[in-house]
């Protein structure tokens, strides 16, 4: 899974994430990539107001588990800004709907990935921040503190108060 976020250090400094750790997020993300690129190729030929429930992605994520939705939203955030335009659309609705989620059981890796994934996409990506905040939400104080230059609000440490 190439991506031109790559797996390089973060702008803000933090220590990037080891390569046995990113290689296990890579392969539990690759076990739903098959499934969550033909949802999301599906939605793109249906009618975009249809509720998120009755779409392909939301089929699909009506069918995981925790671990299971954890890694589609971690390969459709790492797909959305990768090829981050216009044609996102029915990806960036799934990261908002599994953002929405909660009790998904982040771990401070997955979250960590995320979070350096979107610091590394340009700032025009409006939403590369959307379900890393949203994951690091859940872990209230077990992630290093960093910081997130293009979070709006401006420079705001991302740790968060246990």
């Amino acid at each position: 899974m190439a991506s031109v976020t790559g797996r390089g250090a973060p702008r803000s400094g933090r220590a990037r994430l080891d390569d046995a750790a990113a290689q296990g997020l890579y392969d539990r993300m690759r076990v739903v990539a098959s499934a969550a690129f033909g949802a999301i190729e599906r939605d793109r030929a249906d009618d975009p107001a249809r509720p998120f429930v009755d779409t392909a992605c939301g089929r699909l994520a009506g069918s995981l588990d925790a671990a299971g939705l954890r890694a589609l939203g971690m390969w459709a955030h790492h797909w959305c800004m990768r090829c981050y335009d216009d044609d996102t659309r029915v990806g960036r609705r799934l990261v908002r709907e599994l953002a929405g989620r909660r009790g998904l059981g982040w771990t401070p890796d997955e979250v960590c990935w995320m979070l350096g994934e979107s610091e590394r996409t340009a700032p025009t990506a409006a939403d590369r921040f959307t379900l890393p905040l949203a994951a690091a939400g859940e872990l209230a104080g077990e992630l290093p503190a960093g910081e997130l230059p293009g979070v709006p609000g401006g420079g705001v440490g991302w740790r968060l108060a246990g």
